[in-house]
């Protein structure tokens, strides 16, 4: 048998390689669980679940439904080479999971707060009101830092700095028309969030593109 004959059969004999599986879309898990926790937030701030005999009312919807799965979506998407919506959902898992420890923490007396009811109040404000601005100073550095997305997924970023920042006014003022205007920019962004999900899933479907607009930074 020839040299080229050896080959050939050889050749013929090797198993084809097989089909990388598909990667996936990570987000097709962290935005419908994301979307749960930030309805639920949405709700809280303008007062359709009471927040005085429902303190805890986010707890469960927080860190189970956003920042447990959220979490998940970030390893999905590094182990897939997604760096960027990795760090994204990532983000906005720590700020669910923590923000549950933080209603826990409060409600539980976790944090060591005085028993003295004309103390604990301007305790919890304090504890609150840094939580908030650290959280608000992140949002507002991601929402810089990704300016090359399409333009949708910086509306919603925008938005979400703004509740933050209407919260923020809310502990520091009191005053509840700040609470029900930052309940009112979660449904906007939850609704862009929702705009995002169904365009992943309709690609994912075979569909096409659903428009996002042009990136500011491009």
């Amino acid at each position: 048998m020839s040299l080229q004959s050896d080959v050939q059969a050889e050749a013929a004999a090797a198993p084809e390689p097989t089909p990388e599986a598909p990667a996936g879309n990570p987000a097709l898990l962290g935005l419908p669980t994301f979307l749960v926790a930030g309805i639920t937030l949405g709700l809280w701030l303008i007062g359709y679940l009471d927040t005085a005999t429902l303190g805890g009312g986010m707890i469960a919807a927080a860190v189970f439904s956003a920042g447990a799965f959220l979490l998940v979506s970030s390893i999905w998407a590094q182990r897939v080479g997604n760096s960027v919506v990795a760090g994204i959902f990532g983000t906005f898992s720590a700020f669910w999971l923590s923000f549950g420890f933080l209603l826990m923490g409060l409600l539980n007396g976790w944090f060591g707060l005085s028993t003295d009811p004309d103390i604990v109040g301007g305790q919890i404000q304090s504890v609150q009101a840094a939580y908030v601005l650290s959280w608000l100073i992140v949002f507002v550095m991601l929402t810089v830092s990704t300016l090359r997305l399409p333009l949708g997924f910086t509306v919603g970023f925008v938005f979400v700095c703004a509740t933050f920042a209407l919260v923020l006014a809310f502990v520091i003022s009191g005053n509840s028309l700040f609470a029900t205007l930052a309940g009112i920019c979660t449904f906007i962004f939850c609704a862009i969030y929702a705009y995002i999900f169904v365009d992943a899933m309709t690609q994912e479907l075979g569909g096409k593109a659903m428009p996002m607009g042009n990136p500011i930074i491009g």
